[in-house]
């Protein structure tokens, strides 16, 4: 079960399908235009009073440089850091050069120990991110002397779904392991499944990605400990469901 959004789950799907697995597409979050695009935009247009741009994710990248290009000109001295390499990737897709982004450990606590982010005393940062989020890098920041600023760039929600196909598979065997890769999509998976698909989600192996969505499967009762990928990308997933793949072969030989 590949439970990225829908727009993003393609590469995904096919590295699987050419590695010999079968996807099964089961998107657990949808992507929707922030509820406050005047407040996004008033902040675009003041983009030179910031020394640093933060973009949490992919989408942030993408429904951001949308409304950017549609209003002006990025300022040439922003700084541009991203907390993963994909989101990186979505910025040099558009022809961006990213200043800041981990070479590893793609999360806040990686971002914040790039040197570039020590000393902030009287900088100015924006973090673009989608509705909530984890404070821990505005936090970090402030406490080291910058003033940030957060604005909503996108939002979740929870897509529409043939979920009675899913309950269909489950029932006959037919899904032997979910690839998750945050806690909010996992949460939200559990309440789209009902009671029935939970009782089957329990018992289903998760391929997780990252370490934070232990306490989450622990929290739901999940029966077997994830395997958790290296970070969420296509490649580091896919190379978590392989290494669950051989050790269920070991097992059942």
């Amino acid at each position: 079960m590949v439970t990225r959004p829908a727009h993003q789950a393609d590469r995904f799907c096919q590295m699987v399908e050419e590695s010999g697995g079968q996807a099964l597409r089961f998107p657990t979050l949808e992507i929707k235009e922030a509820r406050d695009t005047t407040a996004l935009d008033a902040l675009i247009d003041r983009l030179e009073d910031f020394h640093i741009a933060v973009f949490v994710s992919p989408n942030a990248v993408n429904r951001t440089l949308n409304r950017i290009h549609g209003r002006r000109q990025m300022p040439s001295g922003l700084k541009l850091a991203t907390v993963g390499r994909k989101s990186a990737q979505a910025l040099e897709r558009l022809g961006y050069q990213v200043d800041i982004c981990p070479p590893s450990r793609f999360d806040s606590e990686a971002l914040l120990e790039q040197p570039e982010l020590q000393d902030m005393q009287g900088r100015e940062v924006v973090i673009f991110r989608g509705d909530g989020g984890r404070e821990l890098l505005g936090a970090t920041l402030t406490a080291r002397g910058a003033r940030v600023t957060f604005v909503e760039s996108y939002r979740r929600g929870l897509p529409d779904a043939d979920t009675d196909r899913v309950l269909r598979q489950w029932s006959r065997g037919d899904i032997h392991v979910i690839a998750i890769t945050s806690s909010e999509g996992l949460r939200n998976l559990y309440e789209m499944v009902g009671k029935v698909g939970q009782f089957w989600l329990r018992g289903t192996p998760l391929v997780v990605g990252c370490e934070r969505m232990l306490d989450t499967a622990r929290e739901m009762g999940f029966k077997q400990t994830p395997v958790v990928a290296a970070d969420p990308s296509d490649e580091a997933m896919l190379e978590a469901v392989q290494k669950w793949a051989e050790k269920r072969k070991q097992t059942h030989e």
